[in-house]
């Protein structure tokens, strides 16, 4: 049974390169419609519940602004 986890960004932190999105191989990630106080428009979790907990979008990131939670089972 494939893992299953749970991403958060920080969107004051993330500057928006989406170097994220294109590590996820779920696509969990999409870039966000609103922007955060600088005015950039950081990646966001769209499809949360596709999230697998590898740990690509914490890898690539630069600003270290994700976290990745793996979750247990039977939790959201």
């Amino acid at each position: 049974m494939a893992k299953k986890g749970k991403v958060e960004i920080d969107r004051e932190l993330c500057k928006g390169c989406l170097l994220c999105i294109r590590a996820c191989p779920v696509k969990v990630l999409e870039q966000d419609t609103g922007a955060n106080s600088f005015g950039v428009y950081p990646s966001t979790p769209v499809h949360a519940e596709k999230c697998i907990a590898c740990g690509n979008c914490y890898t690539v990131c630069p600003d270290v602004c994700i976290t990745v939670f793996e979750l247990k089972e039977g939790r959201a």
